[in-house]
């Protein structure tokens, strides 16, 4: 009995397993959101980043990097409940979900491609095609606006089919 009570002992107070579990969720979250490139059709930031870290937690806690399966319970808990809390955060606050959501980015608009927005996002020509292709857009002619989201998708608004070919209406003048 005493052995499997060892099982689920702390090796490190509680605080200290939970503090270096917010400093590195915090530290990988500003990674994944300012440095790395968001791919067309990828997980958010935000799942990738915590299944990563749960998955890290956990092997270490299974296969005795920690001596107790405590340790690996608190610090999955602790990435459990700063996931949870900035999703709510995001939810309730606009300033929190521009932070942590990248805003979308237009990539074609009234059939040309965006080549500077491509270009901040390293998505190729060949690849945004590709997706328009799995949406079922077969020339470019036909895309009113494809925005890259904040997860990753492409949404795609297609054109009237009796406007395609023609240019985009005039913007009326801007009041003064």
């Amino acid at each position: 009995m005493a052995e499997l009570l060892d099982l689920f002992r702390l090796d490190y107070p509680i605080w200290q397993m939970m503090l270096r579990g917010t400093v590195v969720y915090i530290a990988l979250l500003l990674v994944f959101r300012f440095l790395l490139r968001r791919d067309v059709g990828s997980m958010s930031v935000a799942d990738l980043l915590f299944v990563v870290l749960v998955a890290d937690a956990s092997s270490n806690a299974m296969q005795g990097g920690y001596h107790g399966i405590g340790d690996g319970l608190v610090l999955v808990g602790t990435m459990i409940a700063w996931n949870y809390g900035l999703d709510w955060l995001a939810f309730r606050s606009e300033l929190m979900s521009r932070l942590l959501d990248a805003p979308p980015e237009v990539l074609v608009r009234h059939g040309r491609l965006n080549r500077r927005a491509m270009r901040r996002e390293l998505i190729s020509e060949d690849d945004l095609l590709g997706k328009l292709r799995e949406q079922g857009v077969e020339s470019l002619d036909e895309v009113r606006v494809a925005r890259l989201e904040s997860d990753g998708n492409l949404s795609v608004f297609k054109r009237d089919a009796h406007s395609r070919g023609r240019p985009p209406p005039a913007r009326p003048p801007a009041a003064r």
